[in-house]
């Protein structure tokens, strides 16, 4: 079934508003402690919690408005529910906190079976965003598996070996913004490798 078309304005907000939601939050009731069921919790697990649920009724919007789904946005729903509800069942913050990196892994491993089979994953999820070549979606492809590989790896160095509220930020905005500069830095492989131009 086809993706039907909402506003797009209305889209970025389902996208990246629980994301921002998470961040304000955090700040919010960092240095918290709610004591439930005779269990001490932080701010920082209270606010996972809740993340959760609005994630999931985000994404459950954005299904239900445009009728579809990206395997990718499927797999991150998943790795969301299971690493942030360890996180909570465990009353250990770690378990979130992974949870970027598993995400990157299996981007990067599914790329990289891609790429071992010859054919590129990425050109079958974005041929109809992105007009290129088959050699510049392999290009391109090969790129994006490095660059998920390593945003696995800073992930783990980040939350492992720096402040709580460090990470927050970091996930908050630093992956964001490396993803938006990984693109643009594509500037020429797209310029070289696009095909608009011939098919005028």
């Amino acid at each position: 079934m086809s993706e039907k078309k909402i506003n797009p304005k209305l889209k970025t907000l389902l996208e990246l508003g629980p994301i921002l939601l998470f961040f304000v939050a955090y700040l919010w009731l960092k240095d918290s402690t709610f004591t439930i069921g005779g269990t001490e919790y932080q701010g920082f697990i209270v606010v996972t919690a809740g993340f959760i649920p609005v994630f999931l009724a985000s994404i459950g919007a954005l299904w239900r408005l445009t009728g579809h789904l990206s395997r990718m946005q499927v797999m991150t729903a998943v790795l969301i529910v299971v690493f942030g509800g360890l996180s909570v069942w465990f009353n250990d913050p770690r378990f979130f906190k992974m949870k970027p990196t598993m995400i990157y892994l299996l981007f990067g491993g599914v790329l990289l079976a891609g790429l071992l089979r010859g054919s590129s994953y990425l050109q079958s999820l974005m041929e109809g965003l992105m007009p290129l070549t088959d050699q510049g979606w392999m290009i391109l492809t090969r790129r994006l598996m490095y660059f998920f590989f390593s945003l696995a790896i800073l992930n783990e160095i980040v939350w492992r070996t720096m402040s709580e509220e460090t990470w927050v930020y970091f996930k908050t905005f630093g992956l964001t913004v490396a993803i938006f500069l990984f693109f643009i830095t594509q500037g020429k492989l797209f310029s070289e490798h696009g095909t608009e131009e011939s098919d005028g």
